[in-house]
């Protein structure tokens, strides 16, 4: 099994319905929240989203690592009060909330939010105490 201990600042928590970590802004994030997301969510028995979630997760962290500096978080959430969803937050500590863009089919990149938005149930930005936080709501099987 893959270690994560060395690429993760900090594990919050993964007890319960909530998993947080904090990981580095470092190219190796993108792989590393990836797995974390997955294992997460295989201890859950949500395989089922598992490869959107790592997806778009993915998309997100290479984001924050593009446009921001500093530690990069991801938090999963299973509210109690929204039963079949699940809450996924990127944060860094960039303000400047994300632009959604229509990337042009020659463009090698700006499809990660337009993924987001046509891949999620909502989706969107809110302002934290130092930067912001994007994020999505999945639709999970019962």
């Amino acid at each position: 099994m893959y270690s994560l201990a060395r690429e993760v600042i900090g594990v919050i928590d993964t007890e319960g319905d909530r998993a947080e970590w904090t990981f580095p802004a470092d190219p190796g994030a993108v792989r590393t929240a990836r797995l974390a997301v997955r294992e997460q969510l295989r201890d859950w028995g949500l395989d089922s989203v598992g490869d959107l979630t790592a997806l778009l997760v993915s998309e997100l962290v290479t984001n924050a690592l593009r446009h921001a500096t500093g530690p990069i978080g991801v938090r999963l959430v299973r509210p109690a009060r929204l039963e079949g969803v699940l809450l996924v937050e990127v944060s860094d500590p960039l303000p400047d909330p994300p632009r959604e863009r229509i990337a042009r089919p020659e463009d090698e990149s700006g499809r990660g939010l337009q993924l987001v938005a046509s891949s999620s149930r909502r989706w969107g930005t809110r302002p934290g105490d130092t930067g912001k936080t994007v994020w999505f709501e999945l639709a999970v099987p019962d």
